[in-house]
């Protein structure tokens, strides 16, 4: 068992810290899932101080036993977290000097948990976001395939929630596969400006020692140094940023979500769900409740907050470090953890839906979805739009006295509302005349669906 140890600065004070203090400012009990990251940013720290002269090669490998046992303990469960000291950086250093004596105390020469923190966080995220841009890309494929197998399946498409045109449910599955393709631009924006290495910034000004930063760097996979000790050490703007990409990814899983729940409804019947992602009523034996898309809306809403959070955190804070900066943690860790849980699970369940085209198509006809159509081809004859306009709902609102698609009128009935319909206008007036005459690139003729599904196929294998 560890023994706690005086704070690492109470030379200065003239009483401990009291007991609610402790529990109030302490860290570890979340912090400590950095503890790989720490003992990795410790390794390279380790390495450049011997590089430079300042730490003995004997120490050196010392510190390197010692760190690959405290790791092997985390690894498996047994290394005992402390209260009394505090954070990660602090239990480790502490069980370090345990295990090697006064090597584990020279460790820290030329760096302050400011500077090691901030490094802690970058890798941990760095690391994260590598997971998450894969959990996107499995999402996008099972969208792909989802959309594939229906590039000719006809389905309403809808503004104001009402019947608009036409579309096939493929295309529709595509507007999300395009969100999550910006969704990872983002992210892999976001690792850029992450990957910038902190330590050697000390607590806000710096270090008098020989130190080799851009070592360090290298060592541990960054790709520049921060340049500015105060900004390097008090920066979250990151973590902000991150957070705020995560946010909008969970918002295009809540619309997805919001969009699933509506089409599962029997009041459209569009899809069903598989039965493991949803429940039944304790007392209403024919339900089935569509549980984890509607979790997706409401777990949105959280890590909206974790991003209100981190702004209203970093707000007030004067250069540089302040204990403030521990309230990052918590909010981070947990857009990840959601961020990561969600994705999965959505991919997951768009891998179990079931398709229902048959009510996809009797939606399409209730309608008059190839209205836009009828005024199209009425333009291609000849007539002005704001004419062909008039024309067309004029004849929806026959149509609809008549109780009638559009595509059920007679050549005569048509003939009243425009002597430029003929017997070809009949081609148009079909859902899957609407849909082929929409072939250009971000169209939603079949055609154009599946150039658009190798599109994002092949981009996403060259990602």
């Amino acid at each position: 068992m560890q023994d706690a140890s005086p704070k690492a600065w109470s030379g200065r004070f003239s009483e401990p810290v009291a007991d609610l203090v402790k529990r109030y400012t302490a860290s570890v009990f979340f912090d400590k899932r950095l503890a790989e990251f720490d003992i990795q940013g410790s390794l390279a720290h380790a390495q450049m101080l011997n590089k430079v002269g300042v730490l003995s090669t004997d120490d050196l490998n010392a510190i390197t036993g010692g760190m690959t046992t405290i790791l092997t303990a985390i690894r498996e469960g047994r290394f005992e977290w402390l209260l009394d000291l505090e954070d990660v950086h602090m239990n480790i250093e502490k069980r370090l000097t345990d295990l090697i004596g006064d090597a584990g105390k020279r460790l820290h020469t030329g760096r302050s948990r400011n500077d090691q923190v901030a490094t802690d966080i970058r890798l941990w995220l760095r690391h994260e976001i590598d997971g998450l841009l894969l959990l996107v890309q499995d999402l996008q494929g099972a969208l792909l395939d989802l959309a594939e197998s229906n590039a000719e399946t006809v389905m309403p498409g809808f503004t104001h929630m009402q019947v608009a045109q036409p579309i096939t449910f493929g295309h529709h599955l595509l507007a999300y596969v395009e969100m999550l393709a910006r969704d990872a631009e983002r992210l892999r924006d976001v690792r850029r400006r992450v990957n910038r290495l902190p330590l050697g910034s000390a607590a806000l000004a710096g270090t008098s020692y020989p130190i080799d930063r851009e070592f360090v760097a290298r060592q541990l996979g960054f790709d520049e140094v921060c340049y500015n000790s105060l900004d390097a050490v008090s920066d979250r703007d990151f973590a902000i940023e991150f957070t705020a990409a995560a946010a909008l990814i969970m918002t295009h899983m809540s619309r997805l979500s919001e969009e699933l729940i509506i089409w599962m409804t029997p009041r459209f019947g569009f899809i069903d769900m598989a039965d493991r992602y949803c429940t039944g009523s304790s007392i209403m034996p024919q339900k089935k409740n569509p549980d984890v898309p509607e979790l997706v809306r409401g777990k949105t809403g959280r890590v909206n907050g974790h991003l209100m959070a981190l702004l209203t955190l970093m707000k007030g804070q004067p250069l540089a470090y302040n204990k403030d900066n521990q309230e990052d943690k918590e909010p981070l860790f947990d857009t990840v953890d959601t961020l990561t849980a969600t994705l999965r699970i959505v991919a997951d369940m768009m891998r179990g839906v079931v398709v229902k085209p048959e009510a996809m198509r009797r939606a399409v006809k209730q309608g008059y979805a190839t209205a836009t159509d009828l005024a199209d081809y009425l333009v291609k004859k000849g007539l002005a739009f704001r004419d062909a306009h008039e024309a067309v709902a004029q004849a929806v609102r026959y149509a609809g006295e008549q109780k009638k698609d559009l595509a059920e009128l007679s050549l005569v009935e048509l003939g009243t509302f425009s002597p430029l319909i003929g017997q070809d206008v009949f081609a148009v007036l079909t859902p899957e005349g609407s849909l082929a005459s929409r072939d250009h690139i971000g169209g939603t003729a079949p055609n154009q669906v599946r150039a658009a599904i190798a599109r994002a196929r092949a981009r996403i294998a060259e990602a």
